[in-house]
């Protein structure tokens, strides 16, 4: 380790990390670059589009404004944390269901936003859910199927079952 470079201590998608970084690596930068994990996408780069979201200590963060350093002692969970035992986790599954991809490069900000919303502060209506997600930029979808995914996911169908 250098004089300029910090020693950080945590947890990413359940495994204990710890390395010596520069005070100003960004967190989405240590994901890719010295953690290996490539889910995590980079659209912007300044907070706006949602594509590097992440979930740090169960909360949804843009990784391109954090720095490493700030996420010393935490819990990071990236997209990659989210299928177990070769299953796709319930969200990954009704997103293929309603087709709510199509590139798929906003899909893991998407995935992450959508498990913080759903799991902090779950929607009671369509509206909600459009709020919830208005931080992450899609340019495929138009979001119908993504809402229609999401409406499923909070059991908010609509009466004849097809969602959004």
């Amino acid at each position: 380790m250098t004089t300029t470079e910090c020693e950080i201590s945590l947890t990413v998608n359940g495994e204990a990390v710890r390395e010596a970084v520069p005070p100003r690596l960004l967190l989405g930068d240590f994901l890719r670059e010295r953690a290996g994990i490539a889910g995590t996408h980079f659209g912007c780069e300044q907070g706006v589009c949602g594509t590097c979201t992440v979930l740090l200590d169960g909360e949804s963060i843009r990784s391109c404004l954090l720095f490493a350093v700030q996420a010393d002692g935490c819990e990071v969970a990236t997209v990659e944390s989210l299928a177990s035992d070769g299953q796709l986790h319930r969200l990954q599954t009704l997103f293929k269901k309603h087709h709510a991809l199509q590139c798929g490069y906003c899909t893991p900000g998407m995935l992450m936003t959508a498990l913080d919303l759903l799991a902090n502060r779950p929607p009671a209506s369509e509206a909600d859910i459009r709020d919830g997600i208005r931080g992450n930029l899609c340019r495929c979808t138009g979001y119908q199927n993504i809402v229609a995914a999401l409406m499923e996911a909070a059991g908010l169908e609509k009466a004849d079952g097809a969602g959004a």
